[in-house]
């Protein structure tokens, strides 16, 4: 398997079901008490050139319940690209640490940091790209609450358009990532735009091709009360960011609100078994109302722990998963799980 966790792309749907099954299983363990020091000893890099809560907090608490150290380098700690080269950076680091985990601006930067890394990178978010590390947990999360991944209806309501970074439009990156997980893993996917604020034909092109492998539809509509009428889950995230002009917002707050909030009346046009997903932060009141956010059809909560969860297997999976299991007379509680995690890992190589 390929060393970097940068693109759900450079996969295979059974590595990824493998990655979601580990996810489960450390989980297990972690809410026993019983997790294995895997990574004990080991430090990882924790790279972000963004502010970050629950990706920030999840990998360092999960490099801490490994028995390892994250080393948290914030924004401006230090010039990434500007007083040193990526590749220059990235080889100094894998002289020092034992894995980077990087959210950057630029997905460039991170394939940069990969190509001249000794290390396995672990892509923690980019603005104009994807999340990997959040749909992972997504997925995870809708396995966990349906016991199965392929045949899912996933909806995404809301803007699903390429946006520009440098203007302050963040491109709609986890509708993007959530379509190119979906055709990989058979997860029928339906996203609902706003003709204004649709997804362009090129990532549709990419992802029914793997769909057509995986058996997944794919569908684009401007009607989300259709769009939900058969779902599992449904999905949105903000139209709205820090730093995006006013004018931007009020035009988005017009086009979008009217048809395209989740509220009580698009959950209604939804069968009952249908949750509600959102990648957090939210804002109440604009793309999701606090009636649908809290209610029992919500599992924001639930997604969001979770991201702790799949960052375990993530760092196990592609920084840790060389570990020594320990010899026969030492069974212990978390050598059992070692011995679990051993053999799921196993599907990986």
């Amino acid at each position: 398997m390929k060393k970097d966790y940068i693109d759900v792309r450079d996969f295979s749907r059974e590595e990824l079901e493998t990655l979601v099954e580990l996810s489960g299983v450390v989980k297990k363990a972690h809410k026993e008490g019983a997790l294995p020091d895997l990574l004990y000893k080991k430090s990882v890099a924790l790279i972000f050139e963004e502010a970050s809560t629950r990706t920030r907090i999840s990998f360092e608490v999960a490099m801490t319940l490994l028995g390892g150290h994250g080393i948290y380098i914030r924004p401006g700690d230090i010039h990434l690209g500007k007083r040193e080269t990526i590749g220059d950076t990235s080889q100094v680091i894998s002289r020092m640490c034992d894995g980077i985990v990087i959210r950057a601006l630029y997905y460039s930067d991170i394939a940069e940091m990969a190509k001249y890394a000794s290390v396995p990178i672990i892509n923690a978010m980019t603005e104009d790209v994807n999340h990997p590390a959040q749909i992972l947990c997504d997925v995870f999360t809708m396995y966990e609450k349906s016991g199965r991944t392929k045949g899912l209806n996933l909806v995404y309501v809301g803007d699903s358009s390429q946006g520009d970074p440098d203007k302050g439009i963040i491109a709609a990156i986890i509708c993007r990532d959530l379509l190119r997980i979906s055709a990989r893993m058979g997860i029928n996917f339906c996203i609902a735009s706003p003709k204004e604020y649709q997804i362009e034909e090129e990532p549709l092109r990419q992802a029914r091709r793997d769909a057509e492998k995986s058996g997944a539809k794919i569908v684009v509509t401007d009607n989300p009360k259709e769009a939900v009428a058969r779902a599992d889950f449904i999905y949105t995230d903000t139209w709205s960011w820090y730093g995006m002009g006013e004018e931007e917002i009020k035009r988005r707050d017009k086009i979008l609100k009217p048809k395209y909030q989740i509220n009580s009346d698009l959950m209604k046009a939804a069968p009952p078994h249908a949750k509600f997903m959102h990648c957090l932060p939210a804002l109440r009141g604009e793309e999701v109302t606090d009636e649908v956010m809290d209610s029992h059809q919500s599992i924001v909560f639930d997604e969001a722990e979770n991201r702790l969860h799949t960052e375990l297997a993530l760092l196990i999976a592609f920084i840790g998963r060389n570990f020594v299991l320990p010899p026969e007379e030492k069974k212990t509680k978390e050598n059992k799980y070692a011995e679990e995690i051993d053999k799921v890992l196993e599907k990986l190589s």
